[in-house]
């Protein structure tokens, strides 16, 4: 098992994440490498992480550069066999990491990506059923825990820089399944996932990921499948929060109103073929 731990290198985008970041860390065994990519210029983050974990290094971008930029950043460093993109809102089961080593025995190493099952914190996991399947093949998984092997993935950048937030693992698993790679999930590893609680729960981060979802859906419908099924797809949507924002602004509920115009405003960029521009608190 330690050799298998010392193949892994642990990739930890952060932004705004000091509340949940040291038990997400915590629970990977210190034999595994962990990059942490914090998109902020928080040099204190930095200092006081490399002091407390030995097997660890913070890299600062100076600004927030997204989910897929700053993995891309990650995975550029990595020299093992391995990487294991993790969210810091993220924890690891005890064996977690013995299950996957036995899915990659069974598999033979021939896997692009492998993620563990994903269950929200503080819900009791489910009875382990020694019937269980131990791998399901499947079409796409949840960027919260990608388990990337690094010899099957032959493109780069690994994530699409023009998604800021959102769709961005949806687009790389599309990517993959294109090139007929395999993607599994190892029904007896699980994490928990506190959801939510990696970069904060305000209304600017709130109005922020409304614009983004609404901003990357049209874009991965438009990149993978054309303009017109990309308007099919949204534009019921945009009507719906329009309709939303203005039932707002005449009952005076702000932040739903916000909300709403926040995700209106992001279709509206993708229509009119602008960049995923938006940044929290910017």
């Amino acid at each position: 098992m330690n050799n298998f731990l010392k193949d892994i290198t642990f990739i930890i985008v952060s932004f705004q994440s000091e509340k949940v970041i040291y038990k997400c860390i915590d629970s990977i065994n210190s034999d595994s490498k962990i990059l942490v990519i914090e998109n902020s210029s928080n040099n204190l983050i930095k200092k006081d992480l490399e002091k407390r974990y030995s097997n660890l290094q913070v890299i600062i971008t100076g600004k927030n550069l997204g989910y897929g930029k700053a993995n891309n950043i990650g995975l550029e460093m990595v020299k093992t066999k391995y990487a294991f993109i993790l969210n810091p809102d993220a924890i690891l089961a005890n064996d977690a990491l013995k299950e996957i080593e036995l899915a990659i025995t069974i598999l033979k190493d021939d896997f692009t990506l492998l993620s563990p099952k994903i269950f929200e914190m503080n819900k009791n996991l489910p009875l382990r059923a020694d019937q269980e399947n131990i791998l399901d093949k499947v079409d796409y998984i949840i960027g919260f825990a990608i388990f990337i092997n690094m010899k099957k993935i032959n493109f780069k950048p690994v994530f699409d820089e023009n998604f800021f937030l959102f769709l961005e693992e949806t687009d790389l698993c599309k990517r993959i399944n294109d090139l007929n790679g395999s993607i599994y999930v190892v029904n007896k590893s699980y994490i928990y996932h506190e959801g939510k609680k990696s970069s904060g729960n305000d209304l600017e981060i709130e109005r922020c990921r409304n614009w983004h979802w609404m901003w990357s859906l049209f874009f991965f419908n438009k990149k993978h499948y054309g303009n017109l099924v990309a308007y099919r797809v949204t534009l019921y949507k945009f009507f719906s929060s329009l309709l939303k924002f203005l039932i707002g602004s005449i009952f005076f509920k702000k932040n739903y109103s916000l909300i709403n115009k926040s995700r209106v405003e992001g279709l509206l960029n993708a229509y009119f073929n602008k960049s995923s521009w938006r940044r929290p608190y910017e």
